[in-house]
């Protein structure tokens, strides 16, 4: 008899483990009395079935990759020697089940029923009928064949929306749950550092307070669809040595703390995330994955954080391979398990069963199995993977019927990539259908990005990230190109499309036919930027770091020739980082930012050009004036930024952070600050009133920035405190109330404890880091006050219209608003 057969006969009475009366915590102790040391060790593996790096029959792989087409750094290496048949990795028990659905490209029913196939056999060959986790990743969406393409997360930056990120992250919940997905490898709490980093993409900017409230929000929303977020990458990882993927981080313990780990703690209290999955860099000379003070003491310790820690693809036998900090596998194994890692992934390598063997010659503590054990079960039977009725077949029960791009996700999609474009400059030629500007009757659009939706897309979008190793299966999802999307848009005028370049090619010879497009036409739409790819297959995402921030290849020089033509040039940018744009902004009829917009993308962006849609999207990093010049992000203290005669060079950037222009104006001022004087354990309010003063409707974001202007370390001269969305009919005003905790200004001191200091704070409001016209000062009184666990993360914000103002609406607020 099997273990189903067994778990489903009519009269087994309920070993304590599957009794759902009793609490969780007593059926993991029972369960783990009852497993052997064996069967606990088999809990902390993963293994990754169709890691076969194997080509579609339509052909080879397209366009120039080089090399592997891995999706995971080194997959090749691994797959090649350091995997084992499934039967014998599935003899004591499995922990997780890797990436099911997010391989290969199957359907949704293929890939429920290859779930049920595997989840079959892990629990028929194991004594108590243990079924694994299914992990998948989600950044952009779930990532699987046919299933929607959201913005990538950088486009959520530039939402400043966390109501939004959390509808669109419990819509990817939901389809995940339905397929039989435990677990997302999502969201991306890094904190940009770099704008070279190829994972910028994938980060929701250079605030950490901006990325704090979306990742919290996106966590609230995959947790509520009962899927167990995951935060990565823990941590240090976006501020490697210039910018080079899974480079060594030179950064001190306070930058680590203020600037880097305020997001995940956010994360963990304000969303409740489950799962955190640690970084492939060493910050410091000590490599996360075996960092105790980092996943034990800071994140345990001091948080209280008691989910899992699951550990990077193979970032248990790097510490061997590449950080030669263990001088085997197995060794790196004992490090991770003894740091705080509870699960490998993707593949057991390092927590095989040379762990027992460690364990019955006194060289490895039980405990610390147990421990890990103890954690992973724990969300088995919070799951209730382990109740007596869960079967296989039942946890992907209508499977069949799930539309993994129905037609809800894609209108969330549209509004996600409407609200993330950003306007930076409408120059004379935006909107294109604008009152007494007649409609174009010729338009030439041109550039790589014009009619190529990948480009739309990130790098862990499944077209980007898996679909170049299928090349005859297309993008799985209707995309429409912007070209397309614009001969929609504008039926009446004559579109011509050239692409004059590649993205990342040299080549020159497509600009003659794209510069004759532009001297016969009205207009032309320059469309320029990015393609996503995986380690060095494109010009952003995961180990596609560059070099400095001109725009890839030849693209910036086609701009300059194509405004030398006479032709007004609206130029959009289609990126996953910011590029320097100096060198056209100045002869540029438009500028318009795009940051991945996914698959509604075109329909979006062609809805800004034309007017149709409002603009109201913000920078959540700032766009540099010239390609060098680092620092560039606005978080840096006095010496950080332009330095009058100390320096030659300035990092002022063309446009700052928070920055991002409308079809209509906006005026913030009237600010109220309730008291000149609060104590160090206090608190106070500050208000400011925003008016539409144009003539069309649209959405402000109120942004509020503190500074200390006295402090015992340096401090940044302007940091993002509070924000709110809101939207605003003609002539329409509303008060945005900030609520500012003390513990808002606290800051990791000279002995590496986290402090809030009496002294001088100047308050700032308004629309960008740049453009704050609301200037205020409260003085904190008393003594220093430490705070830790428990202080105040957030900024409760409340938008009430203004008394007699006509109608004000709330678009959308920071996580905080009551």
């Amino acid at each position: 008899m099997t273990a189903l057969d067994r778990a489903s006969a009519a009269d087994q009475i309920l070993r304590p483990w599957q009794d759902p009366s009793l609490p969780v915590a007593d059926r993991v102790d029972a369960l783990l009395e009852e497993l052997t040391l064996e069967e606990k060790v088999g809990q902390l593996g993963s293994r990754w079935i169709g890691n076969d790096m194997q080509l579609d029959q339509g052909g080879e792989p397209e366009d120039d990759a080089a090399g592997p087409l891995n999706v995971a750094p080194m997959q090749d290496v691994f797959t090649a020697s350091g995997t084992v048949p499934f039967e014998e990795a599935i003899r004591h028990g499995l922990g997780h089940l890797t990436r099911v659905f997010g391989s290969a490209p199957v359907t949704a029913a293929e890939g429920a029923a290859e779930v049920v196939r595997l989840q079959r056999e892990v629990v028929e060959s194991s004594r108590l009928g243990i079924p694994a986790l299914v992990h998948e990743e989600c950044l952009t969406g779930f990532t699987t064949y046919g299933a929607t393409v959201y913005p990538a997360a950088i486009a959520w930056g530039a939402t400043f929306d966390p109501d939004l990120v959390e509808r669109m992250a419990a819509a990817i919940g939901r389809d995940m749950r339905a397929v039989g997905v435990h677990q997302g490898l999502s969201p991306v709490l890094d904190v940009v550092r770099d704008y070279r980093w190829g994972r910028v993409e994938e980060t929701m900017g250079e605030d950490p307070y901006l990325v704090a409230m979306l990742g919290a929000a996106y966590v609230r929303g995959l947790e509520s669809a009962g899927i167990i977020a995951t935060l990565k990458h823990f941590a240090g990882y976006s501020a490697a040595r210039a910018a080079r993927n899974h480079g060594p981080v030179p950064m001190g313990r306070r930058e680590l703390m203020d600037m880097i780990l305020p997001t995940f703690e956010t994360a963990i209290v304000e969303g409740g995330a489950r799962s955190v999955m640690n970084s492939y860099c060493d910050v410091d000379g000590v490599p996360a994955a075996a960092d105790s003070w980092l996943l034990t003491d800071l994140l345990r310790g001091e948080w209280g954080f008691t989910g899992t820690v699951v550990s990077d693809y193979w970032a248990v036998p790097f510490l061997a391979t590449t950080h030669q900090v263990a001088a085997d596998t197995d060794e790196a194994g004992v490090q991770a398990l003894t740091a705080g890692i509870d699960v490998e992934l993707p593949d057991t390598l390092g927590y095989g069963q040379h762990l027992t063997e460690r364990v019955r010659r006194g060289e490895l503590p039980e405990s610390l199995v147990d421990r890990a054990a103890r954690r992973l079960l724990t969300q088995k039977v919070e799951l209730g993977l382990l109740d007596p009725g869960w079967t296989p077949e039942k946890s992907v029960a209508g499977a069949e019927a799930v539309d993994l791009d129905s037609p809800a996700n894609r209108t969330l999609a549209r509004e996600l990539a409407e609200r993330s474009i950003v306007l930076l400059d409408a120059g004379t030629a935006l909107p294109l259908l604008g009152e007494g500007r007649p409609e174009p009757r010729r338009v030439a659009v041109v550039g790589p990005c014009a009619d190529d939706p990948r480009t739309f897309m990130g790098c862990y979008a499944f077209p980007n990230h898996v679909l170049p190793r299928h090349p005859g299966l297309g993008l799985g999802v209707d995309a429409p190109s912007l070209i397309d999307a614009l001969r929609a848009e504008l039926p009446g005028a004559e579109l011509v499309h050239e692409r004059g370049c590649d993205v990342r090619s040299e080549d020159r010879s497509g600009f003659a036919a794209a510069l004759q497009a532009a001297r016969e036409s009205d207009l032309c739409v320059a469309v320029v930027g990015d393609l996503a790819g995986l380690f060095g297959q494109g010009t952003s995402g995961e180990g596609c770091d560059a070099e400095d921030l001109r725009l890839p290849g030849v693209q910036e020089d086609l701009l300059v020739e194509l405004a030398a033509t006479g032709t007004p040039v609206v130029v959009v940018v289609v990126s996953g980082r910011p590029y320097a744009l100096g060198a056209v902004s100045g002869t540029a009829a438009a500028l318009v930012q795009a940051f991945m917009p996914g698959e509604e993308g075109g329909a979006a962006i062609a809805g800004v050009l034309s007017g149709r849609v409002q603009p109201g999207g913000k920078l959540p990093v700032q766009i540099p004036r010239s390609p060098g010049g680092q620092p560039g992000t606005y978080l840096q203290p006095p010496l950080g930024s332009n330095s009058h005669g100390i320096s030659n060079l300035d990092p002022t950037p063309l446009f700052p952070f928070g920055y991002g222009a409308s079809y209509t104006t906006f005026e913030i001022d009237d600010l109220r600050i309730s008291d000149a004087e609060v104590p160090t354990g206090g608190e106070f309010t500050a208000s400011v009133r925003v008016r539409n003063t144009g003539e069309r409707a649209g959405e402000e974001v109120v942004q509020l920035y503190l500074h200390d202007v006295i402090a015992q370390v340096t401090r940044p001269v302007l940091q993002l405190a509070g924000f709110a969305r809101v939207r605003l009919e003609p002539g329409a005003s509303a008060r945005a109330t900030f609520t500012v905790s003390a513990d808002r200004t606290a800051f990791t001191g000279r002995d590496l404890r986290r402090v809030v200091e009496p002294g001088d704070i100047e308050v700032f409001a308004g629309a960008s880091a740049s453009d704050l016209p609301c200037r205020g000062r409260v003085r904190l009184t008393g003594p220093p006050r430490h705070v830790g666990r428990g202080r105040r993360l957030v900024t409760p914000v409340d938008v009430e219209p203004a008394p007699g103002s006509g109608a004000a609406l709330q678009g959308g607020t920071d996580a905080g608003q009551s």
